[in-house]
Formats: structure tokens, sequence, C-alpha cells
């Protein structure tokens, strides 16, 4: 099994949550983040006044999958956020060794 965890900007969780579901994504938990990568925030103007913003908000989605969907789950996500501009965000891949649910302590993969 394996662990997709995305950051992706907050205008594009609809396209990818969307993408997700035709690739057959039944459960995805999904956070509100904020941080900066490269772009390290922005400037903005508020009632005359500037301020930096140098944590910007992001959507944070996390999916663990049978290993077989890895890469249609990571095709979906890249196609369905990329704009081509800094700031689209990451997916980062973890391995999981076991997964249970609370439930009735079932074990492995049909708990996904």
């Amino acid at each position: 099994m394996t662990k997709v965890e995305a950051i992706i900007q907050v205008s594009k969780l609809e396209a990818v949550k969307d993408a997700l579901h035709e690739v057959g994504v039944e459960g995805m938990t999904v956070f509100e983040a904020r941080g900066h990568g490269r772009q390290k925030g922005h400037t903005e103007f508020y009632r005359g006044r500037e301020y930096t913003v140098d944590l910007i908000p992001k959507v944070k989605l996390e999916i663990v999958l049978a290993d077989e969907m890895v890469e249609k789950v990571v095709q979906a996500i890249t196609t369905a956020a990329r704009t081509g501009k800094i700031g689209d965000g990451k997916i980062f891949l973890s391995r999981i060794d076991e997964a249970i649910r609370i439930r009735n302590d079932e074990r492995g993969e049909s708990v996904l």
C-alpha cells in the first residue's frame, strides 16, 4: 500500500477531486494548509497599507491506495492541478505497512 500526499492550490480542489473519482478513488482526507515553497509569498494592499503574505493557503490531500493504483492517481492529480506556474504544489509517496479498520479489526488492503 502507498500513501499519496498532495499539496495543491485551493482553486484546484474540485478539479482534482473529480479526476480522482474518475480513476476510482473512493476515499480521501482533505486538510486546509498554509505554506510556501519557491514563491516565498507575496505582497498585498489592504486599506492602503502594504503587507506581506508569506504563508499561502493550500489544500493537502491524503489518500492510501493499493500499489497498482498509484500511477493512475498521480497522473490524475498532476493533470488536474497543473497550471504551469510556480505554486502548483507537490506530491509525496510513502509506503504503508499495515492498515486496520477500527470497526471490526480488519487488516490489509481490504480496509481501503
